[in-house]
């Protein structure tokens, strides 16, 4: 007989506790459960029946010894507690009754290569820093890249230099063009002047033929207006937005992973493909 889960409910006002809201912005299925433990007075054992899960899972969950990321455990977890509507969207589910009944929300769950999301690049930074280290090919897609690999202790440099007799990596990096009219757009949106922001282009190009050494690395410049940010490191990718008034690092990064038919990964491969093939490069 099929298991019968019996959800948990915890009062409305603890949903909205600050460390609760932190927890599923950020997706931290453990502090999640340290929190249902705390408000709810709920037990280990009690939790695993309300989300379908073993006791032993849930323990290595709320220990940090393993980590959520299948959608659809997600889904059955929000269920399993009753999370409300906003606690869903924090943790990036549609709401209950869109899911349910196959409305018009843009349901994650059908999307099983978005794998995690993070409330910003910091968040993130950890993971993208130890795949990029074994990553074979590295794609950036961004505005000036001093964050992401211009700098010495940016993002990514570090993580290209390799061990003796280890293959090269191959670094792609698509920078906005100095001269091109989308810059004094971009300068203007985030509220610096053109001058700043070409010669962070030009400070990121100078340093990147220092790569040189290190992985074979190629920079081209692309025109358009920004729209995403894009790191990818071999079959996986973390992406986020510009937009007027912040930065890519401060917005929400999805991970999103190559599946056999998953649109979103092949979307934002081709689109890269697209901006290099119209791009001039520099280095």
């Amino acid at each position: 007989m099929p298991t019968v889960l019996v959800p948990i409910e915890l009062p409305g006002w603890a949903w909205q506790q600050a460390e609760v809201r932190e927890a599923l912005r950020s997706r931290d299925v453990g502090a999640v459960f340290r929190c249902v433990q705390r408000y709810g007075g709920a037990s280990q054992a009690r939790i695993a029946t309300a989300t379908g899960m073993t006791q032993s899972r849930i323990n290595e969950v709320i220990n940090g010894r393993r980590e959520v990321s299948r959608l659809e455990v997600y889904e059955r977890i929000a269920d399993g507690l009753s999370m409300p509507d906003d606690a869903r969207h924090l943790l990036g589910l549609a709401a209950a009754r869109e899911s349910r009944t196959g409305g018009v929300a843009f349901d994650l769950a059908t999307f099983p290569e978005v794998v995690r999301v993070y409330a910003a690049q910091a968040s993130a930074a950890e993971e993208i820093q130890r795949q990029a280290k074994v990553a074979a090919e590295l794609d950036i897609l961004a505005v000036r890249g001093l964050g992401l690999i211009g700098l010495n202790d940016s993002l990514l440099r570090a993580s290209l230099t390799r061990a003796e007799g280890s293959p090269r990596p191959t670094l792609r990096a698509l920078l906005l063009a100095p001269d091109a009219p989308a810059l004094g757009v971009r300068a203007a949106e985030i509220g610096e002047s053109p001058e700043s922001l070409a010669g962070g282009v030009r400070l990121a190009e100078a340093r990147l033929r220092e790569l040189a050494g290190v992985c074979d690395v190629q920079v081209y410049r692309y025109r358009m207006l920004p729209t995403w940010r894009i790191i990818r490191l071999d079959s996986t990718m973390f992406v986020s937005a510009f937009d007027t008034g912040w930065e890519g690092h401060e917005s929400a990064t999805y991970k999103v992973v190559e599946t056999p038919h998953g649109p979103l990964y092949r979307g934002f491969r081709r689109m890269f493909e697209a901006v290099v093939a119209d791009a001039h490069r520099t280095v």
